[in-house]
């Protein structure tokens, strides 16, 4: 007998570890009802009997449920009608439900441990009538069954199971340790309160439009910016491209000590200010530059005198003065070619060059 109990032990205790799966499913309570038919053990000596169960249980997993169930039968002797016998127990029941999608019927292996109290009358000795024995003892379950899911308000269950009753102290069969009944029932599973409602997915992250995004970090937007990447410092554009630190405005040169602008300089100027118009953000300062000829004094007056001429063209042709810093002069002060030779002499194309007007970029 104790070899019994170990193994049932073992099985329900391999079956409580399996257990621990942390998947969603229908953890619902539920009540349960059954009735079937006991075939008792011949070595009892009693008729086979109906016996009826009620219990209360959950799926502790996907595919585990743990029940708790109480259970009733009443057979007679077989030789004498007149004694009764008794039996009504509690046990605790682990099933493995081998479910698949779609099915309407899942098998299951049913796994249980319990505790089954008999009171058996027996004929006495003398004549105050029958006596009765009340004993109580361990109990292990081992079956299969069918259940139909919960997709419908109340699932149906149908079981058969063996039931080793271990009882050594009957007085029909005084020389047995244990007795072993098969159970086959039919029942239902009535679940408690509404049922779990699936959590709704988040929605997938929206990609983040290219409005939204500036990779390089220059102030526009990656849908507009057509020079990806522009390097920190540099001065851009609405374009997203780079602008030159000056404009330079070459061509715009003038005749000697002159400040008037010459004709080929006027397509030129037209120019910057279409660079102007498409960069509105764009704040340059208007400068003007002289050869080396004449006095400092002299040449800052012209100088000034010819960034005067460009500003005023500038102005005159839709660029706003807030944007434009001057006219500044800077005289003989910047020069960008030699005004003389290495030898001292005159360097008439190095001065035309420094006779210029340049827009530097501010911004």
């Amino acid at each position: 007998m104790n070899k019994k109990i170990l193994t049932a032990a073992l099985l329900g205790g391999l079956a409580f570890a399996q257990a621990a799966s942390a998947q969603e499913f229908d953890d619902r309570w539920y009540l349960t009802g059954s009735a079937g038919f006991n075939f008792q053990d011949s070595d009892r000596t009693t008729n086979d009997a109906p016996f009826v169960s009620l219990g209360l249980g959950k799926f502790i997993s996907p595919n585990w449920s743990l029940d708790g169930e109480l259970n009733y039968q009443n057979p007679n002797f077989d030789a004498n009608q007149d004694l009764n016998w008794s039996q009504y127990g509690a046990s605790l029941d682990l099933r493995r439900h081998f479910v698949q999608e779609g099915r309407g019927w899942n098998p299951y292996l049913l796994f249980g441990l319990g505790y089954q109290k008999s009171e058996e009358e027996f004929a006495a000795v003398d004549a105050n009538g029958p006596r009765e024995r009340k004993d109580g003892n361990f109990a292990a379950k081992l079956g299969a069954g069918l259940q139909t899911t919960f997709d419908k308000r109340v699932a149906v269950r149908a079981e058969v199971a063996y039931r080793a009753d271990f009882d050594d102290k009957s007085v029909a069969a005084p020389s047995e340790d244990w007795f072993g009944d098969v159970l086959a029932s039919v029942g239902v599973v009535i679940p408690l309160g509404p049922a779990p409602v699936a959590a709704v997915p988040a929605p997938a992250p929206v990609a983040p439009s290219c409005a939204d995004l500036d990779d390089d970090g220059d102030g526009v937007n990656n849908c507009d910016d057509k020079c990806p990447d522009s390097q920190p410092g540099q001065t851009i554009g609405p374009d997203g491209c780079p602008v030159p630190v000056s404009i330079d405005l070459k061509g715009v040169n003038f005749d000697f000590d002159k400040a008037n602008l010459r004709p080929d300089a006027v397509a030129i100027l037209s120019e910057a200010s279409q660079i102007l118009t498409r960069y509105p953000d764009l704040k340059v300062e208007v400068a003007g530059h002289t050869d080396s000829k004449g006095s400092d004094e002299y040449n800052q007056k012209l100088s000034e005198r010819r960034a005067t001429a460009v500003y005023n063209y500038l102005t005159s042709n839709g660029v706003a003065a807030s944007r434009l810093q001057g006219p500044v002069g800077y005289g003989e002060s910047r020069p960008i070619a030699p005004n003389t030779n290495a030898d001292g002499s005159d360097n008439p194309e190095g001065r035309a060059k420094n006779r210029r007007t340049e827009l530097n970029v501010q911004n």
